[in-house]
């Protein structure tokens, strides 16, 4: 199957984030936008097929996500792409992925209890952990002293995993994950893993689901919202390692939050992604990967000295910028102000996730704005450099 990734769809007008929000995170309005982790492309034929005929039934009252179609669907995706059996007597619903995150960090955590991440941290965390009042406790990714330093403090409860990482891009080797979860172990310390960017490693990489590491307390949580692409029809799903912990958390999702019942268009979209999407994923997979070696080749043709490689899953860029000075001799707030004011191109700077120095661009987006960003991009560092 041939499927056009080239193709521009005009999303302004649509009550888009990306599109349509930009003034509200960068004041100025009508940018061409790199920013929020959706994507530029139309969902797959599949789910849109199998949307319009849920929609043609024309019925769309209260409904269940404990049947076979969702659950089997879960559990043959699992094992086609990760080699993975699910206990799907452990699966839960809710409607996002920091949902999800916030009702187990509530579950599995007091106010001013710590809650450890890597740093670069995505965003989302970061307001989830302080908006209920935990401590966020950061380590830098591939510290395992700084891991196990803060693990080992007595009031560190939960380590949120974020697999592949956001935004590094970064794909967790075996290697790395059995240390986590012996350290987690050691220290009696729950693990959340966030594995909304699974579907998306690259080349010869291997995703490898915490269900294969998890002891204790822990959680896997994801969706298939990202990379399908439909995160406006909401819906995702986590494995829940404890019974006791699983029943609680049905529990809190059906009373204290009133959320019995799923969108079914999201239960929808995910049947057919996974049943019949992969072809689908596997080209823009593809597609995706050559924006990322676009953007790397211009960077290094202009500036050799970044020797920045594309990331080994997902659709957004991390640079780091460090070594053109970017974030010491050149402050990171005159490089937005060239992107946004000279370029109008909106581009997320590294200090949303912590760091100085860096950008986060988003290359899901057909080649010509992929181009266009990478070039406004290298335009605005010549003029400071």
């Amino acid at each position: 199957m041939t499927f056009d990734f080239d193709a521009v769809v005009d999303r302004r007008g649509t009550w888009c984030v990306q599109w349509d929000g930009v003034a509200d995170r960068f004041g100025v309005d009508g940018l061409l936008p790199f920013t929020i982790s959706d994507m530029d492309f139309p969902s797959p034929p599949a789910v849109l097929d199998a949307l319009r005929d849920r929609i043609a039934h024309g019925v769309l009252g209260y409904t269940d996500w404990r049947h076979e179609d969702f659950l089997s669907a879960i559990r043959d995706w699992f094992a086609l792409r990760y080699g993975t059996a699910v206990d799907t007597d452990r699966v839960v619903y809710a409607p996002s992925v920091l949902g999800q995150l916030s009702q187990l960090l509530r579950m599995w955590t007091g106010p001013g209890e710590g809650v450890v991440v890597h740093a670069p941290t995505y965003d989302g965390f970061i307001k989830a952990i302080t908006g209920l009042g935990r401590e966020l406790r950061v380590v830098p990714v591939g510290d395992d002293e700084a891991l196990e330093r803060q693990l080992a403090r007595p009031d560190s409860k939960v380590l949120v995993l974020c697999s592949p990482h956001n935004p590094t891009g970064r794909v967790w080797t075996h290697e790395e994950l059995t240390r986590t979860a012996e350290l987690a172990a050691r220290y009696g310390v729950a693990v959340v893993s966030d594995e909304i960017h699974a579907d998306f490693v690259h080349g010869d990489g291997v995703h490898l689901p915490w269900t294969r590491y998890g002891t204790g307390r822990w959680a896997l949580i994801t969706s298939g919202t990202k990379a399908f692409n439909f995160p406006a029809l909401t819906g995702s799903y986590g494995i829940i390692g404890d019974a006791d912990d699983h029943a609680q958390f049905l529990r809190r999702m059906q009373t204290g939050e009133g959320l019995a019942s799923p969108a079914v268009l999201s239960l929808t979209a995910h049947i057919a992604a996974y049943r019949e999407g992969g072809p689908w994923l596997d080209a823009l997979k593809t597609y995706v990967a050559g924006n990322l070696g676009m953007l790397a080749d211009r960077l290094d043709a202009a500036f050799p000295q970044l020797g920045w490689e594309p990331p080994q899953a997902g659709y957004l860029a991390w640079i780091d910028l460090r070594p053109l000075g970017v974030g010491s001799r050149i402050d990171d707030t005159a490089l937005q102000r060239e992107l946004v004011h000279r370029e109008k191109v909106a581009v997320m700077p590294g200090t949303t996730y912590g760091c100085e120095g860096f950008v986060r661009l988003n290359a899901g987006c057909p080649r010509s704005k992929a181009e266009r960003g990478a070039d406004a991009l290298i335009r605005a560092l010549r003029r400071l450099v």
